[in-house]
């Protein structure tokens, strides 16, 4: 009975095996798959890997490329610029070029006038004409009364930068221009030339009409009005006129009474330079001009002027009006106001009026009580 119980057991044990086989074959054959398949992703996870890593890589590519976008895009933006700007000078290169001939034609035409003396610009006021389109301009203030240029240290006003540049080196005492022969020094590039011609002994303005040299080109445009009989500069006190503006602005003295020019010797006052300058010569004893056919010396051109006349017996200034001759034109002068009746010497103080500064300077001891002749000085000329 036992046996036959276990021979039943055994037999449902084989039978329930026998259901169970094909599950175990088939855990065990999904177990070998999932080996398999652990064993490909053991394989597989590197490349996985390295592909997250790329993607990362992309990702972040991508992200730079984001970034850099705006300046890619302005570089090119750029680039564009840069190249229509080049295209435009390229186009306006011929015009630039064009430009720079005409300037140097421009230039070259300007400096040919100074040798041809071509004056094309006029002056619509009052016709005069110039060699240069900015002479004109600078010409044209003399009507409009422009004067564009201030000093800061005084405000005086000026037409032209250089009377400007030159009037501030009053306030500065700036004298840039040394004379190498004798190192006297000036304000002005011109004054310096003028001087160096008295070194040189140059005198390179010649007068068309007689030939006469100077060293000034002023100096030559005052002579050549002895020619034309030119007065342009009016006396706005009496009417009378000149011939040099420096003439006029001496005679106004007269009228003023102002003695800018003093000695520092005596501190006697003048109403002109070459007054005061002629003065010195008394303190320095100097004197500079001498007479060629005795060897005399003179302090003063005048006087030897008159004493060449002695040797040559030349009166070379005759009157108009009566034909006198004289040896000095000042004594023509003097003697022409004899027919003109004119005085234009006026006393200050009693406005009494003279023909000659002589007879004027006699007067004017009256009002000062100047005694300037001693008893020993007439002594002198008294006979022994």
């Amino acid at each position: 009975m036992k046996n036959e119980e276990d021979a039943v057991t055994l037999k449902e044990e084989n039978v329930v095996k026998d259901e169970e086989e094909p599950f175990r074959i088939k855990k065990e054959e999904d177990a070998v798959t999932l080996k398999e398949e652990n064993v490909v992703k053991d394989e597989e996870e590197p490349f996985r890997i390295k592909k997250e890593e790329d993607a990362v890589t992309l990702k972040e590519e991508n992200v730079v490329k984001d970034e850099e976008e705006p300046f890619r895009i302005k570089k090119e933006e750029d680039a564009v610029t840069l190249k229509e700007e080049n295209v435009v000078k390229d186009e306006e290169e011929p015009f630039r070029i064009k430009k720079e001939e005409d300037a140097v034609t421009l230039k070259e035409e300007n400096h040919e006038r100074i040798h041809t003396r071509e004056k094309p610009y006029h002056c619509t006021q009052c016709g005069k004409c110039f060699n240069q389109p900015w002479h004109l301009k600078r010409h044209e203030r003399i009507h409009t009364g422009e004067k564009p240029y201030h000093c800061s240290q005084c405000g005086k006003c000026f037409s032209q930068s250089g009377e400007l540049k030159q009037h501030e080196r009053i306030h500065t005492g700036e004298k840039p221009y040394h004379c190498s022969q004798c190192g006297k020094c000036f304000k002005r590039p011109g004054h310096l030339k003028q001087h160096e011609r008295i070194h040189t002994g140059e005198k390179p303005y010649h007068c068309s009409q007689c030939g006469k040299c100077f060293n000034q080109s002023g100096e030559l445009k005052g002579h050549e009005r002895i020619h034309t009989g030119e007065k342009p500069y009016h006396c706005s006190q009496c009417g009378k006129s000149f011939t040099l503006l420096g003439t006029l602005k001496a005679h106004e003295r007269i009228h003023t009474g102002e003695k800018p020019y003093h000695c520092s010797q005596c501190g006697q006052w003048f109403n002109q330079p070459g007054h005061l300058k002629r003065h010195e010569r008394i303190h320095t004893g100097e004197k500079p001009y001498h007479c060629s056919q005795c060897g005399k010396f003179f302090n003063q051109s005048w006087e030897l002027k008159v004493h060449e006349g002695i040797h040559t017996g030349k009166k070379p200034y005759h009157c108009s009006q009566c034909g006198k001759s004289f040896k000095q034109p000042g004594h023509l002068k003097g003697h022409e106001r004899i027919h003109t009746g004119e005085r234009p010497y006026h006393c200050s103080q009693c406005g009494k009026c003279f023909k000659r500064p002589g007879h004027l300077k006699q007067h004017e001891r009256i009002h000062t009580g100047e005694k300037p002749y001693h008893s020993s000085h007439v002594a002198k000329l008294l006979p022994i």
